[in-house]
């Protein structure tokens, strides 16, 4: 009679584990729904948001602490990379960039993984809402639309373009 009641324990237990990993699981891929569009060339832009944008500020641009107010003004192109599970992946930015202020933005996708292809548009399609019209300074972005690895690359390129417009 032991020997059956740790059986049904031991299986009630990894039933009820195996219900909290899809219960996570099913969160973040809610937010991540159909929300990518891409252009016959294989790039993407940012155009629309997405839902479920989100972002951290924080007193440095990415950790880069250049004051924004004194860099200078003008268009700036920046890749930068992330390492996805499927291997490095990066995205380009295009920023214009006056008074310390971001005024306009375009991001492109550069992924070779499918799965990364996914992640990366929907990032696109949700990053401006979080970007334009804010100081280069508060930027640190973390999520947008389920798509978490790709602001890794998104930052890395806002580093470098603080780095130009020093």
């Amino acid at each position: 009679m032991k020997t059956s009641t740790r059986q049904n324990t031991a299986v009630a237990l990894a039933g009820i584990a195996v219900i909290g990993g899809l219960a996570g699981c099913s969160s973040a891929g809610a937010d991540a729904e159909g929300t990518g569009s891409t252009s016959g060339s294989g790039s993407t832009s940012a155009s629309t948001p997405a839902a479920g944008a989100t972002s951290e500020s924080s007193s440095g641009a990415a950790g880069s602490g250049a004051d924004a107010s004194a860099l200078k003004d003008g268009t700036y192109t920046e890749d930068g990379s992330y390492n996805s599970p499927g291997g490095e992946e990066s995205i380009t930015v295009k920023l214009t960039l006056a008074g310390g202020v971001v005024e306009d933005l375009d991001v492109t996708s550069n992924a070779t993984n499918p799965n990364s292809k996914k992640y990366q548009g929907e990032f696109v399609d949700g990053i401006n809402d979080i970007v334009v019209g804010k100081s280069i300074d508060d930027l640190n972005v973390s999520k947008v639309a389920g798509s978490s690895l790709t602001s890794g690359g998104f930052n890395d390129a806002i580093d470098k373009i603080i780095a130009d417009a020093s």
